[in-house]
Order: structure tokens, then sequence, then C-alpha cells
């Protein structure tokens, strides 16, 4: 059985799709862009600032789920250039403890909202 899954403290979904759907225990989270869910402004400063408020509103989706980042088991990493791909490596890997999640990363034409990183996830109870 789906269960849909949402929290205040993550964006709300800006179109026909929920923050996280929960099916035979696993969790699929939707692209989590650096939108701070207080006020629904993209975060200011530059790929650092934004990849930490990517992981803090998928940290927020998980806990809704009653899951942590050590339930994540792969992720995929959308980038605006892929020039940025090492500063948001450096902060992707303060978020895992132990072993990593599966990954791709790639570079794409744009993002929305002009945002630089977009990442979704897939967790596992």
């Amino acid at each position: 059985m789906k269960k849909v899954i949402f929290t205040e403290k993550a964006p709300a979904a800006i179109g026909p799709y929920s923050q996280a759907v929960e099916v035979n225990g696993m969790v699929f989270l939707s692209g989590q862009i650096p939108v701070d869910p207080a006020t629904g402004e993209v975060v200011e400063g530059g790929i650092k600032e934004q990849t930490t408020r990517v992981f803090e509103n998928i940290k927020n989706v998980l806990a809704e789920a009653g899951l942590t980042t050590a339930n994540v088991v792969k992720t995929t990493v959308f980038l605006s250039d892929m020039a940025l791909f090492g500063d948001m490596n450096a902060v992707y890997a303060q978020y895992f403890e132990g072993d990593f999640p599966a990954r791709s990363a790639v570079a794409v034409k744009a993002l929305p909202k002009g945002v630089l990183v977009e990442i979704e996830s897939i967790a596992v109870r």
C-alpha cells in the first residue's frame, strides 16, 4: 500500500507530486531544492549553502517517515554546472556516516527556481 509523507519542515510541493511516498518499506523522496520551508525562498549563498539546505530538507522529510540519512540507499544529484561538484561533494559527505549510498550526479541545463542543486533519494526501513 502506498503512503504519502508530508512535513511542514520541508518545502511544499510546487506541482502535482508528493514530498515522499512509501511503498513496501521503501521511501522515495522527490528532488529537494534549497528552499527554506519557513520563507519559501531559495537560500542565499553558493553551492555549499544550497547543498546544506537541500540536505536539511531531506533530513526533515526522512524524519517524518521515521528515518535518517543512514537509511538512504540511493541518491541522484542534479547540478546546474559540473564545476560545482567538488564543493557539493564536500557538503554531501558530511551528511552520511559509515557506508555511503549509491549515487549518480549529472549536470542539467536548468533547475527549478534557478537553483544550483537538486537531490532526490531513496531510503529503506
